[in-house]
């Protein structure tokens, strides 16, 4: 598939005259020198933005840097830009031009990949990646937002590769609490600290000869890194308390929606780890940058959730397909899917979901626009636009605590806090409604 050919230029600053070209993959820009674009320029942050193409839409996005990103002198976190675009990072300025040829990359033929549904563009660049890391063993990062799938894209990757038959173990790094990672990933000896009754396989172990899905992997404390990076570098462990190394082999698939280059920006995530697991590095697409696949979503859904609870199969008139597509999906497909499995059980005996329905189904999300009145406390107001701001994220996600606060970037443990100061309710288990 053709693409525009985008070429990065350094017009101001110390590394005037720079450049660098943007194929098919995202190039980076700052000082670290694993960058595309490596500026010797103080006042930039080590990975400080990136720049890719979307067909023929360039996007910009920050990743966290102290001094940000500014185009026409506002900062900004993410955007679309047109060519020839001034962009201002610390000293430097850099200019987006076109290319003199376009660029061409890769897309698979096939409109699905194990679990993964979906025939635009944007998939079909994933799957062809996804169709060369089955042969290999190679270190998948996977990146994208809360709800892309990034789960389901390592279930289908293990699915497809030489160790399909070997086991598959996930592990949710923002879940565990932090005291009990370390038994979690690598397992314990008898004794080794209080509670430990008997000795202890850890996902490691329990993974040999398969795929280690490490989900949330920004989450990971600071303290354990290193040892993660010489477990995934020597393919060996040490179970806390013991005394051997164990050999392992598996193959690792790590996933967040945090910007790890924000990450290492601040400081909370190692730069060598981060080269470690990006060898190949994958972004899976927001919902609302693929509406085209959404019908395909929606009938591939409603078909599981009917033959799940033994219902015939429905339709969706073109009126409500076209209101589903107009949504935005803040929470991508695990929105969607929640609402899909909504209609499908809310609508009953009913052979067509109408309009109505969806229009029902469909979360709203109010402004945040609390009541203001004069002499109002300050700190009253920001509370009302704290509890405004999480009943909707907790709407969104179907009531999950845990992804709520991973899409609003905060511990677990912070927003509970935060749940109980604003007297706003939630369910012991934390898996949202069955």
């Amino acid at each position: 598939m053709r693409i525009w050919s985008v070429v990065i230029a350094v017009v101001d600053g110390p590394s005037r005259g720079a450049r660098a070209q943007v194929g098919s993959e995202i190039a980076r820009i700052g000082t670290a020198d694993g960058n595309d674009l490596v500026l010797a320029d103080r006042t930039v942050s080590r990975f400080h933005c990136e720049v890719s193409v979307r067909g023929n839409t360039i996007v910009i996005r920050d990743c966290g840097s102290t001094n940000g990103t500014l185009i026409d002198g506002v900062r900004v976190r993410e955007a679309e830009i047109p060519p020839g675009t001034l962009v201002r990072i610390g000293g430097s300025a850099l200019r987006v031009e076109l290319g003199e040829e376009p660029a061409f990359v890769e897309v698979s033929g096939r409109p699905s990949f194990g679990e993964l549904v979906g025939s635009s563009v944007e998939m079909r660049r994933v799957y062809a990646i996804l169709e060369r890391l089955a042969l290999t063993d190679a270190t998948v990062l996977v990146q994208g937002e809360t709800g892309t799938g990034k789960d389901v894209l390592a279930r289908s990757l293990h699915a497809a590769s030489r160790r399909a038959d070997r086991p598959f173990v996930a592990v949710d790094c923002g879940a565990i609490p932090e005291h009990l990672v370390e038994s979690e990933l690598f397992g314990h000896v008898k004794g080794a600290f209080t509670g430990a009754t008997a000795d202890r396989r850890g996902v490691f172990e329990e993974a040999d000869g398969g795929t280690l899905f490490l989900d949330e992997i920004g989450e990971m404390p600071l303290a354990l890194q290193p040892k993660l990076l010489r477990a995934i570098e020597s393919r060996s462990i040490r179970r806390v308390g013991g005394t051997g190394a164990r050999t392992v082999d598996v193959r690792i698939i790590a996933a967040t929606n945090r910007s790890l280059a924000s990450s290492i920006n601040d400081g909370s995530f190692r730069e060598d780890l981060y080269y470690r697991l990006a060898v190949v590095p994958i972004e899976l697409p927001p919902l609302r940058a693929r509406r085209e696949d959404i019908p395909a979503l929606v009938e591939h859904l409603i078909g599981q959730v009917c033959a799940d609870n033994d219902r015939r199969p429905k339709r969706v008139a073109a009126s409500a397909m076209t209101l589903v597509m107009q949504h935005d999906w803040p929470g991508n497909v695990r929105e969607l899917k929640n609402v899909v499995e909504r209609l499908a059980i809310l609508t009953g005996d009913a052979e067509v979901i109408t309009e109505a329905d969806v229009g029902d189904a469909l979360p709203r999300v109010k402004a945040v626009k609390p009541e203001f009145a004069r002499g109002t406390p300050f700190k009253d107001l920001v509370s009302a636009a704290e509890r405004e701001i999480i009943m909707a994220a907790l709407e969104a996600n179907d009531h999950h605590v845990s992804n709520t606060a991973r899409e609003l970037q905060l511990e677990r443990s912070h927003l509970y806090k935060k749940m109980r100061a604003l007297g706003i309710d939630h369910r012991a288990d934390d898996e949202g409604p069955g």
